[in-house]
């Protein structure tokens, strides 16, 4: 991927090498000069990396004819694979801000895409019906992560597979799971199940309706209409298929529901509102804690009680279907907004419980300042690093019992201003 200054750049260049100007139009050509600097300088890097992967790739596909990938395959698969720069971008970006989950399930489970939903479903009911039958997963579960992965196949990426993982595998943070799933990807063009053309989805590997990596459609990924390939690109009984496979893989239980939304009792400890505190229904009943409409509990045997949004959000109680979904994408949020997505596209109620809008979500940045100046008092959170997870709540929870405030573990702006005093 060579690449070679434009005619108006070595303008810009050549202009530089001229007596200085003076007035505005010296800062005009200044900036023109710098413009033209940053870009000569970005340009000369990419030719020097897409040099130094074409060198990496000629040695990666020996080493793949050595771990059993046919000649064809790595001849059609490798040949003219360009290093992009856009996507080790994606790999190293970070959001300084983390949106609160409330606007993540505004977004993931809005108005629109419960009706697309409902569309889908009713499209291929059918289908979705018999991936029940084999699998036990209920259709608007199979078709509420298809809207979430990629709005129901409208958005699933047009990057390269084979190029975002070789780049990865060549240039980024965990380049030995980029380069064995690359090879994952290789071995799934040798089986035939898809062409690298049509490869296709996000800058992370992840591939289409239902974004599975290359591993994972190895593992899960089924042939759901009999055409001896699985082909989760153009075929929607292959994609369901996969999807209902991969959750009863995960141990999807038949017959059961997600979770709940519930109530919890006055002096409620929030300490066991981890996904690792897991108590029958029985023994939460026996602690207050009840379901919004009164009826009883679900029977789970273990069961967690979730408090996303802190003590003044929406409470719920989850069983081993959605930890099945977490098994598909580890975060609170994004199982919530399946299991709630699911709910509302077959006709049932979504959260009904406010959320804290008033709130105002923490930067990274403040997240990090958040757990160090918790270490700084006596509790310990471990080292910081901007993401609250089960440490940081723990201490955060202990801290706001030492103040008198419900010690729900929930990081507000209020609370981070009364550890900087």
């Amino acid at each position: 991927m060579k690449r070679m200054l434009t005619p108006s750049l070595l303008l810009v260049l050549l202009a530089g090498c001229q007596a200085a100007p003076t007035g505005e139009n010296s800062v005009a050509r200044a900036e023109e000069r710098d413009a033209a600097t940053t870009v000569a300088v970005v340009d000369t890097a990419e030719q020097a990396a897409s040099e130094d992967f074409d060198a990496w790739l000629s040695r990666f596909r020996q080493e793949a004819r050595a771990e059993g990938i046919s000649a064809s395959t790595l001849s059609r698969a490798l040949e003219g694979l360009r290093y992009r720069p856009r996507v080790i971008e994606l790999d190293r970006s970070q959001p300084e801000f983390v949106r609160p989950i409330w606007q993540y399930l505004d977004s993931a489970v809005s108005a629109t895409r419960v009706t697309n939903g409902r569309q889908r479903l009713d499209a291929h009911r059918d289908t979705a019906r018999e991936m029940e039958r084999r699998y036990g997963v209920p259709p608007e579960v199979i078709v509420a992560i298809w809207g979430i992965e990629s709005n129901y196949g409208s958005n699933f990426g047009d990057f390269s597979t084979l190029e975002a993982l070789a780049t990865l595998a060549f240039d980024g943070r965990r380049h030995d799971f980029a380069r064995a799933e690359l090879l994952a990807a290789l071995r799934i063009l040798d089986k035939g199940d898809i062409t690298p053309d049509r490869m296709l989805g996000s800058w992370a590997g992840a591939m289409g309706h239902t974004q599975f990596m290359p591993s994972s459609f190895e593992a899960y990924a089924v042939d759901g209409d009999g055409d001896g390939r699985r082909d989760i690109w153009g075929s929607i009984p292959d994609v369901m298929a996969s999807t209902a496979h991969y959750l009863d893989r995960a141990s999807w239980q038949p017959g059961q529901p997600w979770g709940v939304e519930v109530r919890l009792p006055d002096g409620f400890d929030y300490a066991q509102t981890e996904l690792t505190h897991r108590q029958s229904s029985h023994e939460w009943a026996e602690r207050g804690v009840q379901t919004l409409s009164g009826d009883p509990l679900p029977d789970f045997t273990a069961a967690s009680v979730l408090v996303p949004g802190g003590a003044e959000g929406p409470a719920f109680l989850v069983g081993p279907n959605f930890r099945a979904i977490l098994r598909y994408n580890n975060a609170t949020s994004y199982a919530l907004a399946v299991g709630t997505l699911a709910d509302e596209i077959a006709g049932r109620e979504g959260v009904v419980q406010g959320w804290p809008r008033e709130q105002q979500p923490l930067s990274r940045r403040q997240v990090r300042e958040m757990q160090h100046l918790l270490n700084q008092r006596g509790f310990e959170v471990g080292d910081p690093d901007g993401i609250m997870g089960p440490n940081t709540r723990r201490g955060l929870r202990e801290f706001q019992a030492a103040i008198g405030t419900t010690p729900d573990g929930f990081a507000t702006l209020s609370l981070l201003q009364r550890l900087q005093r």
